[in-house]
């Protein structure tokens, strides 16, 4: 203490350690198998990570690159988007490079947001939304995804969402495909939210990291809809796609006005980054479909091994359609307090998981709830399922 105040911004009272901190150091201690934090146990394509080779040999970004980023990315991206989605960007002007998605939310909400606006968010919610929101300022509005048993995944409530906006409110925070639930937002109910936004003129700031990991239905950019593209900031990143997490790249596709914006807040982070990388990612996007068709295709049977086990261990499974997540309820084993039994699972069968009541405002929404990983290698998993099958008996 000094001057009698916390060291602290009090705008980050309560936000400590991160839960995926603890629980990757508490695997490390114990030596357990770690399906909490969401990386991948192997590197991506070998060409990917020659490539960055090669751009750190050529000279290529070892000095700083451009602040939005080197042009071969933006470009490689713009040209991602309308292949993909139909979507045109112009690379100068509607393209922004970012250390991974993470700081593009940051930039988002420290540009866009005054203090005392109103942002609504998909909860349970990737931890960083709220710190991300609290440091510019805003209030945070949570929505709630609830389990629906009927369909073994977790749903929006679009009339939920649509009481929960206010004269306060400034802007969504939408994610899909959503973790941790793995939630993948249909075409009906992103035409009812983008809607909303026109009709309560709001900003919508959408994180698609997991794009191509669709395993059901289609990941369809809410800035394809009618009156979106003018409002909508668009992030995604190459960690989760191409499985090289460390390199920290990740971009804001949106309207001149609204990049320009963002890009002035994002100057005052990182200023650059991951300089040789932007080169590798360049050429990742464009990689043939057959890449991405097949390293979706391993995703999905890596989910249905893991959901299987997990279901055969006693865990009640929500089928997720999309991401590297399962969601499971711990209740069939007579446990409540999803924290609790992370916390003793190293210890009681050499397994790390993540508590997803730390996702949620009112933690007792997801209390009994357990989120693991199933972007591993198979003998991981399987290793984990046998262990995890211990706790029945």
């Amino acid at each position: 203490m000094t001057q009698g105040r916390p060291l602290l911004n009090r705008r980050l009272a309560g936000f400590g350690t991160t839960i995926f901190a603890e629980m990757s150091a508490l695997a490390v201690r114990t030596g357990s198998l770690n399906l909490g934090q969401g990386f991948p146990d192997t590197d991506g394509p070998d060409e990917i990570r020659e490539a960055a080779v090669r751009a750190l040999r050529d000279g290529l970004g070892n000095q700083y690159p451009p602040g939005p980023g080197v042009p071969e990315l933006r470009t490689a991206i713009a040209d991602h988007q309308l292949r993909r989605y139909g979507l045109t960007h112009d690379p100068d002007t509607e393209v922004l490079v970012t250390a991974g998605a993470t700081e593009a939310i940051a930039a988002a909400m420290l540009a866009l947001l005054e203090p005392g606006d109103e942002v609504i968010a998909l909860e349970p919610y990737y931890d960083s939304y709220a710190a991300c929101i609290a440091m510019a300022g805003g209030t945070r509005v949570p929505v709630t995804l609830r389990p629906d048993r009927d369909t073994g995944t977790f749903r929006l409530d679009l009339g939920e969402l649509r009481a929960a906006v206010t004269p306060r409110t400034r802007l969504i925070l939408l994610n899909t495909p959503h973790n941790p639930t793995g939630t993948v937002l249909t075409r009906e109910e992103l035409a009812a939210v983008a809607a909303l936004a026109c009709e309560r003129d709001l900003l919508v700031v959408t994180d698609e990291v997991y794009e191509h990991l669709v395993f059901e239905g289609e990941h369809i950019p809410l800035a394809s809809f009618p009156g979106m593209r003018e409002r909508t900031v668009s992030i995604s990143s190459a960690g989760k796609t191409f499985s090289f997490t460390g390199w920290k790249v990740g971009w804001v596709t949106a309207s001149g006005p609204l990049v320009s914006a963002v890009r002035t807040a994002k100057q005052y982070l990182t200023y650059v980054s991951a300089g040789p990388f932007q080169y590798a990612i360049a050429e990742a996007l464009r990689l043939p479909d057959s890449y991405f068709d097949s390293f979706r295709a391993d995703l999905r049977r890596k989910r249905d091994l893991l959901g299987d086990g997990l279901r055969a261990a006693g865990f009640e499974v929500y089928r997720p359609r999309g991401t590297y997540f399962i969601t499971t309820d711990i209740t069939p084993f007579g446990e409540k307090d999803a924290y609790a039994f992370c916390r003793a699972l190293p210890e009681r069968c050499g397994v790390v998981a993540i508590p997803n009541s730390v996702f949620y405002d009112d933690p007792d929404a997801g209390r009994s709830q357990v989120r693991f990983t199933f972007c591993k290698k198979d003998d991981v998993l399987r290793q984990a399922v046998d262990r995890l099958r211990g706790l029945a008996s």
